[in-house]
């Protein structure tokens, strides 16, 4: 399958990533490889890495999965592993697992002797379509998502399908939300293929989402404009994750769940505001809600999600800025939403 290339990095799949990988390494004479995992994916995913590099490498740096370790404080514990042995700056990170690891592994790379190549190794679909591909790591603070990081791209992304058999039905879901998203914001006629597929994905598919991002991150990769398209949903979609992160008393979101959510609520925003017909509203909805179980939310869970908008890292000059769709396949970004138009989304959502 054909690579997609970037200014920054390639992103390889199957039979031509596994081949990438064994060369770069072999070509490039790291001091020390290094190979990243959390408990879930060392348990799932080790296996599959060891046949796709029979090369020698460090012992594996183990992480607790899941969001709430997302932290500040798991990277001191692989700083402090890489420190412990050996890591100098001619080092290098593979980061094998979601977008946890992904995310976290590319910012202790970008800061770890002030900066260590990496390479990323997605394991679910989510990670595969958006959390390894443009640049974006870093931590949460507290359950404020990605307060903390920087842009930096690495060397190379490679994606094997083998990864996705690891995985359960409701995380291949959340993963095909961002899927879902890039047709909304730039392709109608990948949204059309996408809505109705009932196997959620194919490498295929995979690989045009993957091309989709990286042509938007390839014109503003450090999210000056248009990159902010790739926000769409996400305003709403991560206040709503936070929220339900932090209640002891509501079942977690998967980042897709939550996103999906808040894609619906934005649609509707971008009927009020730009121009989105209500035909197209309805088929986001319908299209969403025949993948994604409905959320409930009360008075007081709709009261919180809106404080925690205040935090979004989108913001600026005290504005709450949001990408709202003019059509499905077209997005505009930096639109102001008057504070009443919450209440109506999140009823619209409801009915």
């Amino acid at each position: 399958m054909q690579s997609v290339t970037g200014n920054a990095h390639e992103v390889h799949f199957g039979e031509l990533a596994k081949a990438a990988l064994n060369q770069y390494l072999k070509q490039n004479n790291y001091s020390k490889i290094f190979v990243l995992f959390d408990t879930n994916t060392e348990e799932h995913c080790l296996s599959v890495f060891k046949d796709i590099y029979q090369g020698e490498t460090e012992r594996p740096i183990v992480i607790k999965a899941g969001e709430l370790h997302k932290t500040i404080d798991s990277c001191v514990k692989v700083w402090e592993a890489l420190s412990n042995m050996g890591g100098d700056r001619k080092s290098i990170l593979i980061n094998v697992g979601g977008g946890v690891v992904t995310d976290l592994g590319g910012f202790v790379a970008s800061t770890f002797k002030r900066g260590i190549d990496f390479i990323h190794l997605p394991t679910t679909l989510l990670s595969m379509v958006d959390a390894s591909v443009g640049g974006k790591t870093g931590v949460d603070l507290g359950v404020l998502k990605n307060q903390v990081g920087v842009i930096n791209q690495p060397k190379m992304v490679l994606i094997f399908d083998e990864f996705l058999q690891t995985l359960e039905q409701r995380q291949l879901v959340s993963g095909f939300a961002e899927m879902l998203k890039h047709g909304l914001i730039a392709d109608r006629t990948y949204w059309n293929d996408l809505k109705s597929n009932p196997e959620l994905y194919h490498l295929t598919d995979i690989q045009k989402s993957v091309a989709l991002k990286n042509a938007i991150v390839e014109k503003d990769p450090t999210e000056q404009n248009i990159r902010k398209k790739l926000n769409f949903g996400h305003t709403l979609g991560h206040a709503i994750e936070s929220y339900f992160l932090d209640d002891p008393d509501k079942e977690t979101l998967l980042h897709g769940e939550a996103i999906a959510v808040g894609m619906i609520l934005e649609a509707y925003l971008s009927y009020e505001l730009t121009g989105l017909s209500m035909v197209d509203l309805e088929e986001i909805k319908n299209s969403f809600l025949k993948h994604f179980e409905k959320v409930d939310f009360t008075y007081r869970d709709i009261e919180v999600i809106l404080e925690l908008l205040q935090h979004d890292k989108k913001n600026s000059h005290g504005n709450i800025n949001f990408v709202l769709l003019q059509e499905i396949g077209c997005a505009v970004i930096d639109v102001k939403v008057p504070i009443d138009l919450f209440s109506k989304a999140f009823a619209y959502y409801k009915e």
